[in-house]
């Protein structure tokens, strides 16, 4: 009986721990460097428009300051860049 306990704890414990290996194994992308198939690839709920839309965006404004300046490009909302957090690098 000890013993199944014992392998239930166990295997909770690794359970408890795997959202935080998935969340610091996380590929992120340069949103001032990338091109649109990165992006289009790396990002959640990101395609190919919206990924292009980012790229025109930073041609015709430059570099983005921060990771909240993606919502001034359309298509992309708060609950995209919420997402996205950890996968978007600026430089």
């Amino acid at each position: 009986m000890k013993t199944i306990f014992l392998a239930l704890c166990l295997s909770l414990s690794a359970l408890m721990t795997l959202p935080a290996l998935a969340e610091s194994s996380l590929v992120s992308v340069n949103i001032n460097e990338a091109s649109a198939a990165e992006m289009a690839e790396v990002l959640q709920g990101v395609g190919e428009a919206k990924a292009q839309a980012i790229v025109d965006y930073r041609e015709e404004n430059g570099a983005f300051g921060s990771v909240e300046e993606l919502g001034q490009v359309k298509g992309i909302g708060p609950s995209t860049i919420e997402k996205n957090e950890a996968r978007i690098a600026l430089e």
